[in-house]
């Protein structure tokens, strides 16, 4: 079956026409491209990957559509992330029709944020961390983000710094321990947010699962030197959005999150 053929069978479209490539997926795993629907733009993530595809990474798509399945629609008023349309998968090929958030009026990307542009991704963030409070993430990652500890066993043997390899564990227990636990997006990076004239969207769903939220403003936040201003930003959103309980913990924790990425990184750039 074409891909012009899948996107109508999954959709019921009279008419597909295929536009430009939007990007290739991470090590060749296949692409994004725009399509016309019926006329309709839609964006279509195709997963293609190769023969010898690495087990956690076909999870993360698998992950992905489990999300847009299971939990997307509950975002609506809350954190905007794009409509799934449709989606296929046959256990290691899948696609995803999903809604062009260019065409729905967040067509903005950055590479860097502004101060008011991070307030915006750190607002997001918290009512999404809020929405999920408490969840247990059935069909996700237990544990979100794609650099945690039980994942990540090749890097940890990497690691050049013997102490921050020796603490690798009390951070991942810390942060798997804590009482309030959530949904984390688990890539917050700046080129996942899609900025618009009404706010901001996130795409990228790849590594969502449990977790305290502040595992995604600290990752968020890496390389930032507004550091104090931003957790208030965060912070105040999250009482906004009811959830003002985690605070406490989730403040006490921030610093738990950051170096347990920086063990990650260490790993990782060995």
């Amino acid at each position: 079956m074409t891909f012009e053929e899948r996107v109508r069978a999954l959709t019921g479209a009279r008419a597909v026409r295929r536009g430009e490539r939007v990007q290739s997926l991470w090590s060749g795993y296949g692409e994004v491209v725009r399509v016309r629907v019926d006329g309709v733009p839609r964006i279509v993530k195709h997963v293609r990957p190769p023969r010898d595809a690495h087990p956690r990474k076909l999870k993360s798509y698998q992950v992905e559509r489990a999300w847009y399945l299971g939990y997307a629609g509950e975002c609506a008023g809350v954190s905007r992330v794009p409509a799934c349309v449709a989606s296929w998968s046959d256990g290691v090929e899948s696609l995803f029709v999903l809604e062009d958030l260019d065409a729905a009026g967040f067509a903005g990307r950055r590479r860097w944020l502004s101060d008011g542009e991070l307030a915006q991704c750190l607002r997001w963030l918290a009512r999404f961390h809020a929405r999920f409070l408490g969840r247990a993430p059935e069909g996700l990652w237990e544990t979100g983000t794609y650099w945690h500890l039980a994942t990540r066993p090749d890097e940890l043997r990497r690691m050049r710094n013997d102490a921050l390899r020796r603490e690798a564990p009390a951070l991942d227990a810390a942060l798997n321990g804590a009482r309030f636990q959530t949904f984390v997006h688990g890539d917050a990076k700046p080129a996942n947010f899609c900025f618009g004239d009404e706010g901001v969207a996130a795409v990228d769903f790849q590594y969502v699962g449990g977790g305290p939220g502040i595992k995604d403003v600290a990752y968020l936040l890496r390389g930032e030197s507004r550091v104090q201003e931003a957790l208030d930003v965060y912070f105040a959103a999250l009482r906004a959005a009811g959830a003002g309980d985690a605070e406490e913990e989730w403040r006490g924790l921030y610093g738990v999150a950051v170096r347990d990425f920086e063990r990650f990184l260490d790993g990782w750039g060995a």
